[in-house]
Formats: structure tokens, C-alpha cells, sequence
């Protein structure tokens, strides 16, 4: 049908042939092999080449417009196959977003620009669900302490969290503190529907401590904020601390012992499979 279609198009066999890149006995060939199995002519000849028949019109006019949506799909997967095209859902949570997700996406986004990026905020419990509910493509996350057999679940990066305070505990900087004497100050911590409220209820229930904070916020950066207005001390991944702990809104408080460090990971449903452009952003994540 190929060959038939290009000779249709151009009434010419030994143009035909030199656009698909064959000989002119061959597409001849199969035109002799069409029409024998058709029981009729497709084409005359002509001075200047060939020419339809009228059963060969009838045929070109179904066959060139299934020819171009094969034509338009071979492009259209090409495109996607070399990411000059495709749309990427990856669920998140801020302390990810800043510890490792910006600068990957960044570089990303520099390889293959006309890929479209959505980036949902979310805590990794949600996230968990939102893989479940297939939502998402994948979700970059700190790691929870349990995860469902069902989900995937790859380490990325670790990061520390540190231990601040605002002016009015500037004093505790100059000390060492222990685990247990956190709990003679208010303390600020994640809600309990996130991954770092886990996380937190593990390391003080290694010292023999119950986590009971003063404060519950949603995001690291409320920490930070509620921190920097001496509501008391709490914990935030490092990134976080940097620039406040520079310019002396913030203080890092020592302790006595190091703190496990954390996981972010990418986390997909095993169940089900990623589009290209999807793969080929998990796999930059993963490979760097």
C-alpha cells in the first residue's frame, strides 16, 4: 500500500521509488503483486508516467488518509520518544522540593524544555494515596517509616536535620544539649500526618521520650518562621537553616549525639507504567 500511495501521489514510479528509497523494478513489483491480488488495474500508463484507474482512485483515497494518521502517529511518537513533547505529574512535599527536587528539575527542564512539569504539593502520606489513586506519575518524598508493599520505593539523597532557636535562645547555642533537655523548652514540630512527625516520634522514642510538641505546623518553612519569632525551638532539614543561621535570625542549638540522618525518595505504584516522558524524568532522578 505504501508503494501505491507514493506512486498515486506523484504519478511517477521512478519518483515514487526514489522517495522510499528503493528501485523502480521493485516498486513496480509490488504494484504487479497488489493488482493480482486485487483482480483489477490500479494504474495506466501515460506519456509523462501513470495515472489512477478508476477502482485505483477509490483505493488511494481510503488509503492516503490511513497512510497520513499512520504518517501523524509515527511523528507524534517520535516527538515523544526524543521528549519534544509530554506532561509529567510528580507529587512532592516542600522538604523534598528544596533538599533535591528544584536543582534536578532545573537541569531537567534545561535537557528537555518542552516537556510540561506538574508538581503537587503534598505530605508523603498523601502522597502514598495519590500513588494509589494513580494521580500521580511518581512522588519525590522524605521516606515514610512503612510503606505499602505496592509502591516502589528508591533512596535519592540524605539530608541532616538541625536543631534551632531564635534570638531569645541564643544563650542554648553556647551549650550542648541532650534529647531529653529539648523538652525543657516549647518545641515546634511538623504535624502528625507528615513523615517528619514519624520521624521525630522514632528518634525521642529511642531516648525512652514520647514526641509531644508545643507547636504542630504544616511545612518547614512555618517551623523556620515561628522559630524566628522565639516561640520556641525546633528542628528543620539544613537547606532550611542556612541562610537565617548566616544572617542571625536563627541559631543552631549542638547536640550531644547525631541524629539519624533522612531519606528522600522517589516512590511509583509497581502496578503501573510510566509514559516516556515520565520514565525518562525518574531515571534522570535516580541516575543524575
Amino acid at each position: 500500500e505504501c508503494g501505491q500511495n507514493f506512486v498515486a501521489k506523484y504519478q511517477n514510479i521512478t519518483r515514487a521509488a526514489s522517495v522510499l528509497m528503493s528501485s523502480q523494478p521493485n516498486v513496480t513489483r509490488t504494484i504487479k503483486h497488489m493488482e493480482q491480488s486485487l483482480g483489477c488495474s490500479l494504474f495506466t500508463r501515460t506519456a509523462g508516467g501513470v495515472k489512477l484507474t478508476a477502482e485505483g482512485k477509490m483505493l488511494y483515497e481510503h488509503v492516503s488518509v490511513a497512510y497520513e494518521h499512520i504518517e501523524n502517529g509515527e511523528k507524534e511518537l517520535l516527538e515523544r520518544l526524543v521528549l519534544h513533547d509530554g506532561r509529567v505529574t510528580i507529587g512532592t512535599s516542600e522538604t523534598a522540593l528544596h533538599v533535591f527536587l528544584l536543582d534536578r528539575l532545573r537541569e531537567f527542564h534545561a535537557f528537555y524544555p518542552r516537556v510540561k512539569l506538574k508538581i503537587a504539593n503534598s505530605t508523603t502520606p498523601q502522597s502514598v494515596k495519590e500513588l494509589k489513586n494513580g494521580t500521580v506519575d511518581f512522588s519525590v518524598v522524605p521516606k515514610p517509616e512503612e510503606i505499602p508493599t505496592q509502591i516502589k520505593s528508591i533512596t535519592l539523597c540524605h539530608f541532616n536535620e538541625v536543631l534551632i532557636g531564635g534570638s531569645q535562645y541564643k544563650y542554648l547555642a553556647d551549650r550542648t544539649l541532650s534529647l531529653r533537655e529539648t523538652k525543657d523548652f516549647p518545641f515546634i514540630c511538623l504535624d502528625r500526618n507528615t513523615a517528619s512527625y514519624e520521624y521525630f516520634t522514632g528518634v525521642f522514642a529511642a531516648e525512652g521520650m514520647e514526641l509531644m510538641p508545643d507547636i504542630e505546623v504544616g511545612t518547614s518553612d512555618m517551623v523556620l518562621s515561628v522559630v524566628k519569632d522565639n516561640l520556641g525551638i525546633g528542628f528543620v532539614p539544613e537547606v532550611f537553616a542556612e541562610q537565617g543561621i548566616k544572617e542571625g535570625s536563627v541559631f543552631r542549638l549542638r547536640l550531644d549525639r547525631d541524629i539519624p540522618k533522612r531519606e528522600i525518595c522517589l516512590m511509583r505504584d509497581k502496578g503501573r507504567s510510566l509514559s516516556v516522558a515520565a520514565d525518562r524524568l525518574q531515571k534522570f532522578l535516580i541516575n543524575g
